[in-house]
């Protein structure tokens, strides 16, 4: 009796609860709003899970756009480029005409620039920033975000630059001075302007001297045999 007594008294708190905010749908505003202030907080995998709830709940709303650059935006703010990278790239196949794909392009190419690694290992990833950002200021020259691109193109030049002198004086310290040369001539050819030129115009000069003393050590050698 008591527990039916305590059920029919607190039938109004019952129906309450059912009516509070979280127990119902939430509006594709709601979601967005809350994914956002998860966002600025840092908490960024609540901010994506807000995002990835309205990109399901209302696939064909407007916002469920916005939310695809949300969940991105996180994954990038949170340190996992490669997450990052695909979200992007998903919104730039999807959404070819979108207002917001210069942003799109050039967060792509900062997934990349993040992960450049030193000038003495691979520079895989500075090529591709390289050629996203290449491919952003071709299509879109007077977007802000092309501006912003060339700043970082040309540290991305510079750095592919320098990983080709730093080649290519390894094989010079080791008397490989013809595979030397092909990497100094790269730099002067492609890497113009970028603060190498003096000493890979010092190198290619002093590599080129030690070839043609190479060249004329062999023939003479060659001629005191016969």
């Amino acid at each position: 009796m008591l527990v039916v007594i305590f059920f029919l008294s607190g039938c109004g708190w019952w129906k309450d609860f059912w009516k509070r905010p979280e127990r119902t749908r939430a509006t594709p505003e709601g979601l967005y709003t809350r994914g956002v202030e998860a966002y600025q907080d840092g908490r960024y995998k609540r901010a994506i899970e807000s995002f990835q709830r309205l990109k399901e709940e209302y696939p064909l709303h407007q916002m469920a756009i916005m939310a695809e650059l949300g969940i991105a935006d996180s994954h990038f703010s949170d340190e996992e480029y490669a997450e990052a990278e695909l979200v992007y790239n998903d919104f730039l196949h999807l959404h070819p005409t979108n207002e917001n794909l210069p942003y799109a392009m050039y967060q792509l190419g900062m997934c990349h620039y993040k992960q450049m690694f030193t000038i003495d290992l691979d520079q895989t990833e500075t090529k591709k920033a390289r050629k996203e950002f290449e491919r952003l200021i071709a299509r879109f020259p007077s977007s802000k975000f092309s501006f912003m691109a060339e700043k970082v193109l040309r540290d991305c030049k510079q750095r592919l630059g320098e990983h080709e002198f730093y080649v290519g004086h390894f094989y010079f310290k080791r008397e490989k001075y013809k595979a030397a040369l092909k990497r100094f001539e790269i730099i002067s050819r492609d890497y113009a302007n970028l603060g190498l030129d003096y000493k890979v115009a010092y190198f290619i000069g002093e590599t080129k001297r030690r070839l043609a003393e190479e060249e004329a050590r062999k023939a003479k050698e060659t001629k005191v045999k016969k």
